[in-house]
């Protein structure tokens, strides 16, 4: 399998929708014109309970996680090509082939692939994470300040060119995608996160 075919796996893979398919599993709405209209985790959990919202979360992680999965047995790939096929996942979840290209905002498929590619700053961007929702309260705001937090990190324990790049562009699309967030943390709007 070429390294071109496998960016296709995994933006396809990327690019299912778990939030909008679990939801109409179970006879609801479509989660894109409830709540927020977002179809991550988070959302999925306000509109459709606490079980469906983290089924959710565990399937978006996984997005990230079995394409390089795929990609780390039995291929002989540069670096560059793991963060290549990384960056393709993430793609799929935010910008996907089978909703118009309309997805989520990243953060639990960036979850998914840096959980493989870099462990130890996942640990470390978790304790922001932690931090920020316990202080505030607010998902978005500790999702920003997790994805700001992790670029050196990943550059500190993997000392890898391309996959740090490759964080930088996660991170700065991840951020991107919280426009409507950050607007609303401004003039204190933003929904805190319940229980």
């Amino acid at each position: 399998m070429t390294l071109s075919v496998l960016l296709i796996v995994a933006y396809l893979i990327g690019a299912i929708p778990t939030g909008v398919i679990l939801t109409r599993l179970v006879g609801g709405k479509d989660i894109r014109s409830t709540g927020s209209g977002n179809i991550g985790a988070t959302n999925v959990y306000r509109v459709a309970g606490r079980k469906l919202g983290i089924i959710t979360l565990v399937g978006d992680c996984l997005k990230g996680i079995i394409p390089l999965l795929i990609a780390q047995q039995g291929f002989d790939l540069t670096e560059q090509g793991i963060a290549l096929v990384a960056l393709a996942a993430f793609i799929g979840h935010c910008y996907p082939i089978y909703l118009g290209f309309k997805g989520g905002k990243g953060v639990a498929t960036a979850l998914g692939i840096f959980l493989i590619l870099s462990p130890l700053s996942v640990l470390c961007v978790l304790l922001v994470f932690i931090l920020i929702l316990g202080i505030w309260r607010y998902i978005s705001l500790a999702s920003i300040s997790a994805a700001a937090t992790i670029p050196l990190p990943v550059l500190f324990f993997e000392r890898s060119f391309p996959l740090f790049a490759t964080t930088l562009v996660i991170v700065g699309i991840v951020i991107w995608r919280h426009r409507a967030n950050i607007e609303r943390l401004r003039h204190g709007t933003e929904n805190k996160f319940k229980v």
